[in-house]
């Protein structure tokens, strides 16, 4: 993999999140060279990386973002948790469509090689089976996700028609089971779950409201593993094919606190849960195999090692 990366000209989107940071993180050691893209200040300062701010509402940033790049990775969206989902779920709507939309024109038109999009677990319906690539049904979705989950479907469906066109663009389309590690947004107004939990703990918040009853059952990858996944797609995948990235060993949200209280050794925490809070879909098993079989991708950090990295991270740092 260090071989097709090193020297490569790579565009990452959204440099200043989550996904972002960790992913500049990686492809800086593997030799690219890297352009940030973002309209906030990097969360890392590394020389190796050339900073640009813009705006990718922006016709003409999206222009100068994507400019004599080899490869895109579309990193930025506007993402938040289960509070705004619910409150304002067209929030996700508007925004994306805009930048995707801009962003896939804006690099077909610059000769980009590739453009990999980061899209989500949430286009497939409802299931109490492993969700595969092969499940997801255009509009059979779960009730909460039905706004972000058809504008994840309908910018996978941008990624296609790029690939179809006279003289396409090779498009990867990565569907990701619930990350988190260091770098995640720990914002209480927008955080997922795991970086919520982790923030209430640190604080030693006593009691530790949990949203919904515990039992929440969920995937999650720890964003190393994601962004190698990732890379592995970017790399290897030359035709469209949508494909998970997940561990494909689901834990409830119980398991979870209790092994965040762990790695913090916070004992004797008084635990309450609200049901009165919103919550997403309560199971969500995803399928990792395709991604073993093509891209010999396989999560290897296990829950606990995530979690304590996370935390010791976000220690560090507050």
């Amino acid at each position: 993999m260090e071989e097709f990366f090193k020297g490569k000209k790579i565009l990452v989107a959204g440099g200043a999140g989550f996904i972002g940071t960790n992913l500049i993180k990686k492809l800086l050691s593997l030799g690219a060279k890297v352009r940030a893209g973002d309209i906030r200040k990097l969360q890392i300062q590394d020389s190796r990386a050339e900073y640009l701010s813009c705006d990718f509402f922006k016709k003409r940033d999206c222009q100068k973002a994507v400019k004599d790049m080899d490869y895109v990775f579309m990193a930025a969206a506007n993402t938040s948790g289960a509070a705004v989902m619910s409150k304002t779920p067209l929030a996700h709507v508007t925004p994306n469509i805009i930048m995707n939309s801009l962003m896939l024109e804006s690099a077909y038109k610059a000769g980009v090689k590739k453009f990999l999009f980061i899209s989500s677990n949430t286009v497939y319906p409802a299931s109490d089976q492993p969700v595969r690539e092969s499940d997801m049904k255009y509009g059979d979705l779960f009730p909460k996700y039905y706004f972000v989950a058809w504008m994840k479907q309908f910018s996978e469906v941008l990624c296609e028609m790029y690939t179809k066109i006279k003289n396409p663009m090779k498009t990867v389309v990565v569907r990701p089971a619930n990350s988190f590690g260091p770098h995640s947004d720990f914002n209480p107004e927008t955080s997922h779950v795991i970086p919520a939990l982790i923030k209430k703990v640190v604080e030693r918040q006593n009691p530790i409201e949990v949203w919904g009853d515990g039992n929440d059952i969920k995937d999650f990858i720890f964003v190393e593993d994601l962004v190698e996944g990732m890379l592995l797609a970017m790399a290897k995948l030359e035709n469209y094919d949508p494909i998970n990235l997940a561990t494909g060993r689901p834990c409830v949200i119980k398991e979870v606190l209790k092994a965040i209280l762990e790695a913090d050794n916070y004992q004797n925490a008084q635990i309450v849960f609200n049901a009165d809070q919103p919550t997403m879909i309560p199971k969500r098993l995803i399928d990792p195999s395709k991604a073993k079989e093509i891209l010999g991708f396989e999560a290897k950090t296990p829950l606990a090692d995530g979690i304590k990295k996370t935390v010791d991270w976000y220690r560090s740092v507050n």
